[in-house]
């Protein structure tokens, strides 16, 4: 079965029910991320106490029984499973394949594709079957991602205005991981409930808040990405005197390669990019407080050098999951190449 962006929520008790693969791909990495948690949340919930299996593409194309292997067992203690996969493209293709083929019903499967599509060789195999389930995410704009954080909210029992849920979409960068966090400490800041519902205000996300984009993650992002060599070695010590997470930056830099591709789709060939970014800013979905450095980078990532970028980024992250420990040496190397890349013009 295949669900869209729009109805995957009111898909989800369905697809609990009666699928144990899910599949979920498409541009936005965050959103495809912060929905397998979500339904691997409401599985877990029927499952009960059960043990979460990792697994990367890269070990499962060496060895593709391993996934089958994996659904099938069950540990010395009985416990129930969840198999999470996180793979790039197609590369764990004949692991599905070959955990298709196994008569013996498994635990749920859940996998994460990062530059794939619904059209790609696994989601073609999935998308007919009622045991399974497709999901593709598109990059979000502001105003679905402000309804987004009222739709986590109001079932919290917490109520939010327009303004306070669009400040929370735009300081988690549209990335809903980050903003279903800020939501939930708020929850428990306020003590919300569904039965005893507050109406959270400014204070309330003041005293809660992580650190924001602008705080953190975007001066660095806009440095790179604009190709701003002086600028780079201040910006990544601040990053190391900050402690910011590696990962949490990255993210930040997939989020922005991820916008630049919107909007270069948009585009469409016009050639005045300030024209095209208020026309953007007018339907809200571009704050304006981004127009300079967007425009900066709308003329240096285009077209096949864009899709390099967002390959580039995709690689970093895979590397930064293989090796945490080295992550900030790691992301460092990375970001200077990227820099030098976009300097280039």
């Amino acid at each position: 079965m295949k669900a869209t962006q729009k109805n995957f929520a009111g898909q989800m008790a369905r697809a609990a029910a009666d699928a144990a693969v899910f599949y979920f791909c498409g541009p936005d990495e965050a959103g495809a991320a912060d929905a397998a948690a979500r339904l691997s949340g409401f599985v877990g919930v029927q499952q009960g106490q059960f043990e979460r299996i990792e697994l990367a593409g890269a070990d499962l194309r060496r060895d593709p029984v391993r996934l089958a292997d994996e659904a099938r067992s069950v540990s010395l203690f009985g416990d129930k499973r969840q198999i999470h996969v996180r793979c790039s493209g197609d590369e764990v293709y004949d692991a599905v394949e070959t955990l298709l083929a196994s008569p013996v019903k498994g635990w749920p499967v859940f996998i994460l594709a990062s530059s794939a599509t619904d059209k790609s060789r696994i989601a073609k195999l999935l998308a007919d079957r009622p045991d399974a389930l497709v999901t593709m995410f598109h990059p979000p704009d502001l105003r679905s991602v402000t309804l987004a954080v009222r739709e986590m909210a109001d079932p919290a029992g917490l109520h939010l205005s327009d303004e306070l849920a669009e400040r929370i979409a735009r300081g988690a960068a549209l990335d809903t991981r980050m903003a279903r966090s800020e939501i939930e400490k708020l929850v428990l800041y306020l003590d919300a409930s569904p039965e005893s519902p507050r109406r959270a205000d400014a204070a309330a996300l003041d005293a809660i808040a992580a650190v924001s984009e602008d705080d953190g993650f975007m001066p660095l992002v806009n440095t790179v990405l604009t190709g701003d060599t002086t600028r780079l070695t201040p910006e990544l010590a601040r990053f190391q005197e900050l402690e910011l997470s590696p990962v949490g930056l990255l993210l930040a830099f997939e989020r922005r390669a991820a916008q630049l591709a919107q909007l270069s789709g948009r585009m469409r060939g016009r050639g005045d990019i300030n024209a095209f970014l208020e026309h953007e800013m007018a339907a809200r979905r571009v704050f304006f407080r981004d127009k300079p450095d967007l425009s900066q980078q709308l003329r240096r990532w285009r077209g096949r050098k864009l899709a390099r970028l967002i390959d580039r980024l995709m690689t970093l992250h895979r590397q930064l999951l293989a090796d945490n420990r080295n992550g900030e040496i790691i992301l460092s190397q990375g970001l200077a190449e990227i820099t030098r890349a976009a300097s280039r013009g």
